[in-house]
């Protein structure tokens, strides 16, 4: 569990750093792709001695490929139809995907009443964080962003639930991972990016440093080994305690208007669901 709320704070910074240095001044997909490459960069020199077998390392690149290269690329067109609360409201439904996907798609078995709550409740505690009411044009956004959602909860539990030889260290072969990505994100920057708008000066520069090697390589090597430590309803509540914790970095760093008894009702509703989850076992 310690992994996953490191994991949470590295993250909290990452949505400002997107939003005050990169957001509409350096092309979403070239943004998507030098981040994921340079994860992938890496884990290069372990690579060289990685041998994980074809399954395997076919696996993790699959894994990949949807926890973040489809992932992305649904949500970046999403942000054409949604503001920004929009679509963090509608990202509140990631733990019932991470819940419903163990449980039906590939444990194939019943989970416990109580993490299907603590669930429930970190839905809730995000409503309350981030509900500002929604327009009316949002059924396009509202299937992209849900897509983004499945595809991220998916990667979760598939990592999970992927059976890794005693012998080999997840740090070994997890650069197949971002393999994966590179792929999914080389080809969206060769079909939708736009080339003209570069990273053009050393902040957003250093930014994209930070979020290729930290947020993204250390980030989602850690995320999901943590999610190999928890179970189910641990790991679904702890999706959503990224909104609180990436409202307080915006707000005391950035000075950014925060409604603080919402937040403050949400967090704790949400730390809440992942105690809940904690006391349950199968």
């Amino acid at each position: 569990m310690a992994l996953l709320w490191i994991i949470t704070i590295v993250w909290a910074f990452s949505f400002s750093l997107i939003g005050v240095y990169l957001s509409g001044q350096v092309d979403d997909y070239v943004s998507v792709f030098v981040r994921t490459a340079l994860a992938l960069l890496l884990f290069v020199p372990l690579l060289a001695r990685a041998r994980p077998g074809l399954n395997l390392a076919l696996r993790l690149a699959g894994i990949g490929a949807v926890q973040i290269g489809l992932m992305y690329l649904f949500l970046f067109h999403a942000f054409a139809h949604l503001s920004v609360p929009e679509l963090l409201l509608f990202t509140t439904l990631t733990p019932l995907y991470v819940t419903l996907i163990d449980e039906r798609l590939i444990g194939r078995r019943r989970l416990p009443a109580a993490w299907w709550l603590a669930a429930a409740l970190a839905v809730a505690g995000a409503v309350v964080i981030r509900f500002a009411g929604v327009g009316s044009d949002v059924v396009t956004g509202f299937v992209l962003i849900q897509a983004a959602n499945l595809c991220f909860a998916f990667g979760q539990v598939w990592y999970k639930r992927t059976a890794l030889p005693p012998a080999m260290s997840q740090v070994q072969v997890f650069g197949f991972f971002f393999l994966g990505g590179v792929l999914v994100s080389g080809l969206a920057l060769i079909l939708f990016g736009d080339l003209s708008r570069l990273p053009a000066t050393p902040v957003q520069w250093g930014v994209l440093l930070w979020l290729g090697l930290a947020a993204s390589g250390l980030g989602y090597l850690g995320w999901n080994i943590g999610a190999r430590q928890v179970n189910t309803g641990q790991l679904a509540a702890m999706n959503n305690l990224l909104i609180p914790a990436g409202i307080l970095v915006n707000v005391l760093i950035w000075n950014r208007d925060a409604d603080w008894p919402r937040l403050i009702i949400g967090g704790t509703i949400i730390v809440l669901a992942v105690w809940l989850a904690g006391r349950v076992r199968r």
